[in-house]
């Protein structure tokens, strides 16, 4: 898979993409990493890449120039391009597990009050990450970038890993436990000492039912 950002910011991505799982899958070279500082393909002697809205208005309008001539000169056949944007489909697991099988990610990481309307026109989905106002779209882009590559086969060490997540089965995760059995006098559930594989099975699947219950009751409605 190949990630292209299309940014202002591109030392945003530097250590986020050089760490932890990230970074292990661009050293595997499962996943390339690009950030296009989209200032240089302004196309006008100042680097201009904003401007004032017409009909008036607070803020400023990202033009649509230098985002136009950034995914010309990249030259992709067919991306999934994803404009990050308050406006988008809410960003869930799904569309994680759907992204994740794609060839080419880029996307467009705004950082003034709008888009001009025109750059609509090169994205193939909308996404927020939430019901709030982010200065720009890159953390929300690097968010994107680590639920979607740790589903890519061979990123993380157990397969299993993933597909048990909160979210992946439709329900929160169960609670985990380690060493030591007992701590400050809490102690670990007997039944995940005693080998039964069914049985432990049976109680992480209560567990996860009675958890999403009392924190996401709305996750229920398709189980």
């Amino acid at each position: 898979m190949n990630i292209h950002y299309l940014t202002l910011f591109p030392e945003m991505y530097e250590g986020v993409l050089g760490t932890s799982i990230l970074g292990r899958a661009k050293e595997k070279g499962i996943v390339s990493y690009h950030a296009v500082n989209f200032r240089d393909y302004s196309g006008n002697k100042h680097n201009k890449v904003d401007d004032y809205p017409y009909g008036g208005g607070a803020g400023m309008v990202l033009k649509p120039e230098p985002v136009f001539n950034a995914m010309e000169a990249m030259d992709l056949k067919s991306p999934r391009v994803i404009l990050m944007c308050p406006q988008g489909r809410p960003f869930d697991q799904k569309m994680a597990e759907e992204l994740s099988e794609e060839e080419d990610i880029v996307f467009i990481c705004g950082h003034y009050e709008g888009y001009d309307e025109r750059i609509r026109t090169l994205v193939t989905d909308e996404v927020s990450i939430g019901d709030y106002v982010l200065t720009g779209g890159e953390l929300a882009s690097l968010t994107m970038t680590d639920a979607i590559v740790r589903l890519i086969p061979g990123v993380l060490s157990r397969e299993e890993s993933h597909q048990e997540d909160s979210f992946s089965t439709g329900l929160l995760e169960h609670p985990h436990y380690t060493r030591p059995r007992e701590y400050r006098g809490m102690e670990v559930p007997e039944v995940l000492l005693n080998g039964n594989h069914r049985l432990i099975e049976e109680w992480r699947r209560e567990e996860s039912l009675k958890r999403t219950k009392e924190r996401r009751p709305d996750l229920l409605s398709d189980q």
